[in-house]
């Protein structure tokens, strides 16, 4: 067992040690008293981690080193420790000289010692917490720094990668909120990364060794979404022909991730209320209980408050989703992050595809760094990707990143076809088709954000995709 906290006390009288062990005695204090300083050292050295502080005689006899000798050795061992100087003939000179060496106060050896000391421990008290503090503050703020440093390593699929003060912001509120088992909720545009940062929660939490689930809410009719989300029963309904486990209980113990959560309709977010609250469901079809321990992270493109006004979301919910709320900038607002993910971006095409580019020239940099990425991060890596598909040499160079910007080859650039064969309604098929493929392409062939990007509902752009068969232009 450690020895308790106490002070260490230096004096070569033993009458002012017998003193000052009855002074601190009496205000509960433990004391270790030394008459030498080479003896107190030793005592430092073994027990530093419990003295709270030193009183220290200034004139320690002829035989041995004075105070302020002792005092220098204190500071530079264990600068951490207040020291309090003593002296029986004090002086403006002695006491400025004590101060600049370190000391935390000087006191006189006069009548009212008891009364001094008192007060000076106190001093030597209220400074030894600040400084404590201080270090713990230091401490918590170096692995923040570590954490945030190892979320934004690039390797990878789920490294978070950029540089800007926007990300690094994000990334601390992510290293803050992992440890504690409370829903977030994360916001941003499409594009942004709302998915990795779930993730990145997920993998600094706790439960990093358990399941990480995934629901789109937006993907799914909200007639299905009860049977994905809760599981079903036997029989529940036409189809069910045996128990479905819901992702709530394949998250069991995990994370669940329930991103567009504002495509839920009001009903169905009393249902979501209760089982963040209570951790508690029913399979659709089933009539027991089922109890689980899930931490919850949702996301949305959508200004939920805006919806809590118009009625659409319910604000019991917002609250309780909302323990702490994460928003991602769109890329335009933090550009600085561009030529990291640019790179970030060629290093993983490169891994996957056999391609000449070796990096990406200074001024194709700038030119991704010039455009506003209405898709954000995912639109940045599908430029680069077909940029760097399409080039020849091993530098990355402006002419086949402006052919993969929208304005040229995407989205923007689709052509109306009005030279095109066949007459007005072939063409404007033919034009649908194309303005679909590019809407996929500038999505990651994500259906539910080209739809969105459209302005489509997914019931439409599905109905669309399968008329121009679109899953064989995919491959």
């Amino acid at each position: 067992m450690g020895m308790k906290d106490h002070f260490v006390c230096i004096d070569d009288q033993q009458e002012v040690r017998e003193l000052l062990i009855e002074i601190l005695g009496d205000r509960g204090r433990a004391v270790h008293a030394f008459a030498r300083g080479d003896a107190a050292m030793e005592h430092l050295l073994r027990h530093k981690g419990s003295v709270r502080g030193v009183l220290l005689d200034l004139d320690l006899g002829s035989e041995q080193q004075d105070g302020l000798y002792w005092l220098g050795k204190i500071r530079e061992g264990y600068p951490d420790i207040p020291t309090v100087i003593l002296t029986g003939k004090g002086s403006v000179e002695t006491a400025v000289a004590a101060v600049q060496a370190g000391a935390a106060d000087f006191i006189e050896k006069d009548p009212y010692l008891e009364d001094k000391v008192s007060l000076s421990i106190e001093k030597v008290e209220r400074l030894l917490s600040v400084t404590r503090e201080r270090n713990e503050l230091a401490a918590a703020n170096n692995s923040l720094r570590r954490e945030v440093a190892a979320l934004r390593r690039p390797t990878g699929q789920h490294a978070i990668v950029g540089e800007s003060a926007a990300t690094q912001a994000v990334l601390e509120k992510v290293v803050r909120v992992a440890k504690i088992p409370r829903p977030v909720l994360i916001s941003g545009e499409r594009g942004t990364g709302k998915e990795l940062v779930a993730h990145a929660i997920h993998a600094a939490s706790p439960r990093n060794e358990q399941p990480f689930v995934v629901v789109n809410c937006g993907a799914i009719s909200e007639s299905l979404l009860e049977s994905e989300l809760f599981g079903h029963e036997k029989g529940a309904f036409t189809g069910a022909t045996q128990r479905k486990l819901g992702k709530f209980e394949l998250a069991h113990e995990g994370t669940l991730f329930l991103d567009e959560i504002g495509n839920m309709s009001p009903e169905f977010q009393i249902k979501i209320l209760r089982v963040v609250e209570y951790q508690r469901f029913s399979r659709v079809g089933g009539s027991g209980e089922i109890e689980v321990d899930v931490r919850v992270i949702t996301a949305t493109n959508a200004d939920l408050k805006q919806a809590i006004s118009a009625g659409t979301f319910r604000a019991d919910l917002y609250d309780r989703l909302a323990f702490e709320v994460i928003h991602i900038p769109a890329l335009r607002e933090r550009k600085d992050d561009i030529p990291r993910l640019a790179k970030h971006f060629l290093a993983r095409f490169r891994d996957e595809v056999s391609v000449p580019v070796e990096e990406i020239g200074a001024e194709a940099l700038a030119m991704l760094a010039s455009y506003d990425f209405p898709g954000n991060v995912r639109e940045l890596k599908n430029i680069v990707e077909r940029a760097v598909y399409a080039a020849a040499g091993e530098v990355l160079r402006p002419k086949e990143v402006e052919a993969a910007l929208p304005e040229r080859g995407g989205l923007l650039g689709v052509s109306l076809v009005a030279t095109g064969e066949g007459g007005f309604n072939e063409r404007v098929q033919a034009f649908e088709r194309q303005l679909l493929v590019a809407s996929l392409e500038a999505t990651s062939w994500s259906q539910k954000d080209a739809a969105a990007g459209l302005e489509l509902s997914y019931d439409q752009f599905r109905h669309m995709y399968r008329k121009y068969d679109l899953g064989s232009v995919r491959g």
